[in-house]
């Protein structure tokens, strides 16, 4: 218990959160004066066992198997670890664990690719629509303008924003690469009449998209695919991806850009939304364990550079890196208060252990996006196919007054 002791003491001499340690043989510590944030307790010596040797992924493990609890603010616990070094030096247990992962679960394999996706974006349209926004359902980050005062009102802004990014006219056809259960494209008909394509490999979001279109008599306008990001049918007068780069996987950066520009018509224009390091860095392993299987975050230095060599100029770079901490915080929010519902779904899959998973998930995220030094961003690139003469000179048409019809 010593050593975890000096590992938590160099947490707690980092931070500014209060917080206080409660150890499985009932000594405590606690890093300043004050009443803690929170209180971290061990249950078993096995679980402080875990910590010493794998550091915040067996604490986090031990927190999602009950040997670990976190009494009072979760979201101060992750803010604690985000302002320490804990997490950024992965011990040789995690590192071969990551490695084992991406043997395992590369999406590399299609199948494999398909079978992560409906891991996380397969869990069902009623556990979303709890939490999300109304109607959209975009489970990516939100555009919290000046004013915004609703995570509707955000995702709202966020549609708008790259709709007026891809400048958008009545009758083009639109590809939505990764299309959810058709946000976008349902947005985006609806105010700008465009003829939208979804292309999806996660099943039960394609069928749930469908079924929206459908009770929106859409069929004609808005069309739902099943398919791989690398097998896009036809090409498109615009395209964009929203939260998909992430998904495509390690070494898989290239083929997923390739797609993006192989689906454009030559002059066109594409919005690319994602996650992406500052530097390259390994993805962090417990996510890609308990959340998305597969994933991997491209630095933004390494996709401007494959965008290059598939033809694309690159128009305008945009980071909404703080814009996600305030979408993540709602999330978390609303996970929270409706949990109970969330649970009554299937008490079965969304038991204790999966709340305790998404909490962590959703409060860790909102804190690694807020981090002072952190190297975790979102980035929306706009590029066209070829030198464009036609994108305007100033980003100035991007804020003309709100919601205001489409780009003439």
């Amino acid at each position: 218990m010593s050593a975890l002791h000096t590992i938590l003491e160099n947490v707690g001499r980092q931070s500014r959160v209060c917080f206080r340690v409660r150890y499985a043989d009932g000594s405590d510590y606690q890093n300043l004066s004050g009443e803690p944030a929170f209180t971290l307790v061990f249950k078993t010596h096995a679980a402080e066992r875990r910590v010493f040797a794998q550091r915040h992924i067996g604490l986090l493990e031990g927190y999602f198997d009950g040997a670990i609890d976190f009494e009072g603010d979760l979201q101060m616990a992750m803010r604690a670890a985000m302002e320490s070094d804990i997490s950024n030096r992965p011990t040789p247990v995690v590192r071969l664990r990551n490695r084992l992962h991406e043997m395992r679960f590369s999406n590399r394999s299609r199948a494999q690719a398909k079978a992560n996706a409906r891991y996380h974006y397969g869990l069902g349209e009623p556990f979303y629509r709890l939490w999300l926004d109304q109607p959209y359902k975009m489970y990516t980050c939100a555009y919290w303008k000046e004013g915004t005062q609703t995570l509707e009102q955000a995702q709202q802004n966020k549609i708008e924003h790259v709709c007026r990014k891809l400048r958008l006219r009545a009758g083009e056809s639109v590809l939505d690469i990764g299309c959810g259960w058709g946000g976008f494209l349902l947005y985006a008909q609806a105010r700008y009449a465009i003829v939208g394509t979804g292309v999806n490999t996660t099943t039960e979001q394609v069928r749930e998209m469908q079924t929206e279109v459908d009770r929106r008599g859409l069929g004609e306008q808005i069309r739902a695919i099943e398919a791989d990001f690398r097998d896009v049918p036809g090409v498109f007068d615009k395209v964009c991806s929203i939260g998909v780069l992430e998904h495509a996987g390690r070494d898989q950066l290239d083929t997923v850009v390739a797609a993006h520009a192989a689906a454009l018509k030559p002059g066109g224009i594409g919005v690319l939304h994602f996650i992406g390091h500052v530097g390259r860095y390994e993805t962090e392993y417990w996510i890609r364990q308990h959340i998305f299987p597969g994933g991997w975050i491209p630095s933004l230095g390494e996709t401007l550079a494959s965008m290059e060599r598939a033809g694309l100029e690159i128009e305008d770079v945009e980071n909404l890196r703080r814009h996600y901490a305030l979408t993540l915080d709602e999330w978390a929010k609303r996970f929270d208060a409706n949990w109970d519902a969330i649970h009554a779904i299937d008490p079965y899959k969304f038991d204790e252990h999966f709340r305790r998973k998404w909490r962590a998930y959703l409060t860790s995220c909102a804190e690694l996006f807020r981090a002072d030094a952190g190297y975790t961003h979102l980035f929306q690139i706009v590029f066209s196919k070829g030198n464009t003469r036609s994108y305007p000179m100033s980003r100035a048409f991007l804020y003309r007054g709100d919601m205001d019809g489409p780009a003439s």
